[in-house]
């Protein structure tokens, strides 16, 4: 393998918990909620899947159903998405649930796995190629800027800037073409078997880590580094 392509969400990054989410969302507004009413509308947020990256929906309504399946292809879909998940939860103000959107595509909500800087520089040194392939709706570009990992990639493929997603084979294509990669040569890294599985339709190799709280997957990428010999 010479090119290895990694998801961003539950795979080099994590976002922030649904509760610290609508604190911060909550205090930049000056709202105060008692502790048990904030917990328990973390709570019902977490359920209706609102936060991106977070839960999925336990119970998707039937009139956004139609743009769940679509929300990846444009920025406008994504917020709608998921905005509209949002607002099936009150809030005690409704601009919040626009401003909780917001506060999820800035890097303050995301952290990097454990291992994340290890096994990106460790790939670096040995030469290979890398690329991020995601299923989202906004750049994604300044979280890795922030917290140090853009220095390692070597191509972002974002599924709105194509109006395309995975598992869809094309956005890995454009991948591959990005990089002068050989699919046959290149491995995608991911934790959606559906989404990123796509890859192994064009031929690329697949491996999957767990979704999990960055505190629970502490070394869950390492294993990139054996595959690659």
């Amino acid at each position: 393998m010479t090119t290895v392509l990694f998801d961003f969400s539950g795979t080099l990054f994590r976002v922030e918990s649904t509760e610290r989410w609508l604190r911060a969302v909550l205090d930049a507004a000056g709202i105060a909620l008692a502790e048990p009413e904030l917990a328990e509308t973390a709570r019902a947020l977490e359920a209706a899947g609102a936060l991106p990256g977070g839960a999925t929906p336990v119970r998707l309504p039937e009139e956004i159903a139609g743009v769940w399946r679509v929300r990846d292809q444009s920025a406008e879909l994504h917020r709608a998405a998921y905005t509209g998940l949002s607002r099936q939860v009150p809030l005690p103000d409704p601009a919040l649930h626009d401003a909780l959107y917001d506060r999820h595509r800035t890097p303050a909500a995301w952290s990097p796995y454990p291992d994340a800087r290890e096994v990106l520089s460790g790939l670096r040194e040995r030469g290979s190629r890398i690329g991020v392939v995601s299923n989202i709706g906004w750049d994604l570009r300044p979280v890795f800027r922030a917290h140090g990992l853009d220095r390692y990639v070597d191509a972002y493929v974002l599924s709105y800037e194509h109006g395309v997603q995975k598992p869809d084979r094309r956005l890995f294509k454009v991948a591959c073409e990005a990089l002068d990669a050989d699919p046959r040569d290149t491995l995608m890294v991911g934790d959606d078997r559906r989404a990123d599985g796509g890859a192994a339709a064009l031929g690329c190799a697949v491996h999957f880590v767990d979704h999990l709280p960055a505190a629970e997957r502490p070394d869950g990428l390492r294993p990139v580094l054996d595959l690659l010999g």
